[in-house]
């Protein structure tokens, strides 16, 4: 801990289980699950949801493709980067910074940092969430959680929230580049495939309640960024990366991965995007996943795996997926410029 430092930046990322195992696996679904911000349901039917039915199932199952990508000597992937980003960025930014990372759920705590950067007596304090489209469930959830802990705090630092970066220049020229690390004119189309939302999430982003999104977003989403609707800035997102490779709208498509249950989520879903590709005749696809900024379980697994399985059965021969912003010094880079 640097005690010359008068300026804190808290960089949050969404959570790993401690270990691939069961229990462990258990407690990261149901913290993860329980948040009233991700399931955005009461209370009771929550709990029941989550602990009677959600975590039992999965729980195991989960345990087991976490163990098919945790590395034996460096433990969680979405951990590993996430520790090297915090200490590139602290090297980046100097004594007169402290730099400390937290996992919304688990471990290390956003409670833990806090109270670490609250003994210092910083005079102000930065967070930045490790996502760049604002999502409720995702960066306002650390928001609120940051807050209420701080509610405690005798004293108060400047506390300031970056709340997206979706089109940041740097970001979208630090994932074009990965991207160009693979020979993108022999691909017949890119992916950029984002986590999923629940549809109702969209339109809860509008105070007056008259904000009605279909499956796949208003029109407008699709061409125009808005300030806190995730689908626009997944969009967005898409569009700058795809500029700085020269890709037009007709060679990539946005889709949206992970969902959960029988409720609509946002669509076109990433499955029923690979069926239409195969339908026509694609073999080879490019899969970027620009929702993370760290290769973890739905890049390692769910897209390289899971998709790439499952293209194959249907007809097609090869999906590549770009990795992520992980110890990029460019994204360094632009970590550095949000912290200061």
């Amino acid at each position: 801990m640097n005690k010359s430092a008068t300026k804190g930046v808290l960089l949050v990322q969404l959570g790993t289980p401690n270990n691939p195992t069961t229990a462990d696996v258990r407690r990261y679904l149901t913290e993860f699950l329980m948040d009233p911000r991700v399931m955005d349901i009461p209370y009771l039917g929550r709990t029941l949801l989550v602990k009677g039915a959600i975590v039992p199932k999965r729980a195991s199952l989960s345990a087991a493709t976490y163990r098919t990508i945790w590395d034996g000597e460096t433990g969680s992937p979405l951990l590993y980067y996430s520790q090297l980003q915090r200490d590139l960025l602290q090297q980046e930014l100097g004594e007169d910074y402290h730099v400390e990372l937290a996992m919304r759920y688990q471990n290390p705590s956003i409670a833990s940092a806090l109270k670490n950067m609250e003994e210092m007596q910083l005079e102000s304090i930065r967070v930045i969430p490790l996502f760049p489209q604002y999502a409720s469930a995702t960066t306002g959830s650390v928001i609120d959680k940051v807050m209420e802990i701080m509610r405690s705090w005798q004293y108060f630092p400047q506390v300031t929230f970056v709340s997206n970066y979706c089109d940041d220049e740097e970001m979208c020229e630090t994932y074009a580049d990965h991207g160009r690390q693979y020979p993108i004119e022999e691909y017949d189309h890119v992916l950029f495939s984002y986590h999923g939302l629940p549809v109702r999430q969209l339109g809860k982003v509008d105070p007056t309640g008259e904000l009605k999104c279909p499956d796949v977003g208003c029109e407008s989403c699709r061409e125009q960024k808005k300030a806190h609707c995730y689908l626009s800035q997944c969009y967005a997102t898409s569009r700058a990366i795809a500029a700085k490779l020269g890709i037009s709208k007709e060679q990539y498509a946005v889709c949206f991965q992970s969902r959960l249950g029988k409720t609509p989520w946002i669509q076109p879903y990433t499955s029923d995007t690979l069926h239409q590709m195969a339908e026509r005749g694609f073999k080879k696809l490019l899969v970027f996943s620009p929702a993370f900024v760290a290769d973890c379980i739905e890049t390692l697994d769910e897209i390289r795996v899971e998709y790439a399985n499952e293209f194959k059965s249907l007809g097609g021969e090869e999906i590549t997926m770009v990795e992520s912003l992980n110890d990029d010094p460019k994204w360094i880079n632009v970590l550095k410029r949000l912290a200061q």
